[in-house]
């Protein structure tokens, strides 16, 4: 026996409430988390036919929830990842969004500076020089190192910065 449209969308709807404490879970943000909702729904409204009666609906929403969050996560990771040209075993991250004039701004480069400012001489001075345009030769010249370690002092500066910053991670 299949379910009429009007009772359907009316399961859903009460359904919903249930997925905003997961949404937020998932997203760590209130206007991503309502988005990721939205999708559900909209995606649970176009694949009514899928939906069996006695289901479990709360259960099957969380899926496509789930599963959405999933694939929106991937595409955002994918169009984000740049690979850096000089040693391909670095990948950067490049921001999805550019704020400006927000205190969250300004706390988040207070503690983006701190965490540079607590890495020891050895791993900061190179990885500043990199982060400034140096290339590894050039680096390696001006510290008198080998260009080997120049690459593991930023490449462990970059490893310990992502650690000491993964609480920013978008």
């Amino acid at each position: 026996m299949t379910m009429s449209t009007i009772e359907f969308n009316n399961l859903v709807y009460t359904a919903s409430k249930s997925l905003k404490y997961p949404a937020l879970k998932f997203t760590h943000n209130q206007a991503d988390a309502n988005d990721l909702i939205q999708d559900t729904i909209l995606k649970a409204l176009k694949n009514k036919t899928k939906f069996k009666k006695g289901t479990n609906i709360k259960a099957w929403l969380y899926i496509i929830m789930k599963n959405t969050f999933i694939s929106n996560y991937h595409k955002v990771e994918k169009r984000n990842s740049l690979v850096d040209p000089i040693d391909e075993e670095y990948q950067l991250t490049a921001p999805t969004t550019i704020t400006f004039n927000e205190g969250s701004s300004n706390i988040t480069m207070d503690e983006i500076n701190k965490a540079i400012n607590s890495l020891d001489k050895t791993f900061r001075e190179p990885f500043m020089m990199h982060f400034s345009g140096y290339k590894y030769e050039e680096i390696a010249e001006k510290l008198r190192i080998p260009m080997g370690t120049v690459k593991n002092r930023i490449h462990v500066a970059r490893k310990t910065l992502m650690t000491a910053l993964k609480d920013y991670k978008l």
